[in-house]
């Protein structure tokens, strides 16, 4: 991702993702068709490819709508974030390919135009068993056409990121004409409660990890707001600093150095009491803050020179809440433990 129009580049970590798309949708459609042909082995061709194309691009709609609510979750489903809109694409591509189809075998064939036909053939709006389902369909697949259009980070940086977001969201009431475009069909062309129960747990599963997430949300901004509240002031997350690395942090005219050190982090006076060396440009030796400049070193823990020196630095309150650093500006009595 970035603010400039440019090639995408094609590093390892793209290429593993497509092999790991291609082949789960390979998987997939090879079970399915298996499945069918066993159960109904008189299935056209052209109703096989429409079954499937449909399958794979509800498979991959849930996925999509899956991955925001993990990130927000896991952290470590983050790479997935990185794809999402290529793997939007890619859905699109099979939806449009089963709606293209389904025009073709239900609506080419008469006297109307193939448009004309999916509008004016069934009109029962008035009856959920024959409810018109292909026109859901359509208008879904039209959001789809207009996201996979406006994916690429053009339209993000000329539409603006409100506008941008705004027209993507649309993909939730997208997500909502699929699953009544399903359902009805379903009642009208197989009834079997496997199909259901396919249908019910994705749209439940959709549902849950979306309210999860948003619990959590909610949770972590009234944390949040709580640190601001007592003074704290947010600093970075806590994967941003290395272990036995220091950090500059300059806040209300104070100039801290924030360290980690043995999974805790720490947080000093960033001048040395030497002849003023930026100690937030220092490491972590011996288990001593040590300045870049002359060595002298310092307890993390409390700010002060091991014995026999006496030197002393001001020490800072210092939270991780939900794997963010957190600093209070106020500095403690120089060389209390903290």
């Amino acid at each position: 991702m970035s603010i400039e129009d440019k090639a995408i580049g094609w590093n390892r970590y793209k290429r593993q993702y497509h092999r790991y798309l291609w082949l789960s949708i390979l998987l997939l459609v090879v079970t399915f068709l298996s499945l069918q042909l066993t159960i109904h082995p008189n299935t056209t061709t052209e109703t096989l490819l429409i079954q499937s194309s449909s399958l794979v691009a509800i498979f991959l709609l849930h996925f999509i709508l899956m991955i925001g609510p993990l990130c927000r979750l896991d952290q470590r489903f983050l790479p997935l974030l990185y794809n999402r809109r290529h793997l939007g694409v890619t859905m699109f591509f099979f939806a449009a390919f089963h709606g293209i189809l389904s025009l073709i075998q239900f609506h080419a064939l008469g006297n109307k135009g193939i448009m004309e036909s999916l509008f004016t053939a069934n009109l029962k709006y008035n009856q959920v068993h024959a409810f018109p389902f292909q026109v859901l369909g359509f208008f879904a697949l039209l959001i789809f056409t207009i996201m996979a259009i406006t994916s690429h980070d053009f339209w993000l940086k000329n539409l603006g990121s409100k506008v941008w977001k705004s027209l993507h969201m649309g993909v939730y009431f997208a997500y909502g004409l699929v699953i009544c475009h399903v359902a009805l069909g379903i009642l009208q062309y197989n009834s079997h409660p496997v199909y259901w129960t396919i249908l019910v747990i994705g749209f439940v599963s959709i549902v849950t990890i979306h309210h999860v997430a948003g619990i959590k949300s909610i949770r972590q901004l009234r944390c949040e707001q709580k640190q601001i509240e007592e003074g704290y002031h947010f600093i970075c997350a806590l994967r941003d600093i290395k272990e036995g690395e220091g950090r500059t942090i300059c806040i209300d005219d104070q100039n801290i150095a924030l360290f980690k050190h043995q999974k805790q982090v720490y947080a000093v006076d960033s001048i040395c009491r030497h002849q003023l060396g930026p100690l937030g440009e220092g490491k972590i030796v011996d288990g001593c803050i040590t300045c870049p400049w002359y060595g002298y070193q310092y307890l993390p823990h409390n700010g002060q020179s091991p014995p026999p020196f006496t030197e002393k630095l001001s020490t800072y309150e210092v939270k991780v809440v939900n794997q963010k650093i957190w600093l209070n500006p106020m500095p403690l009595t120089k060389g209390t433990p903290i």
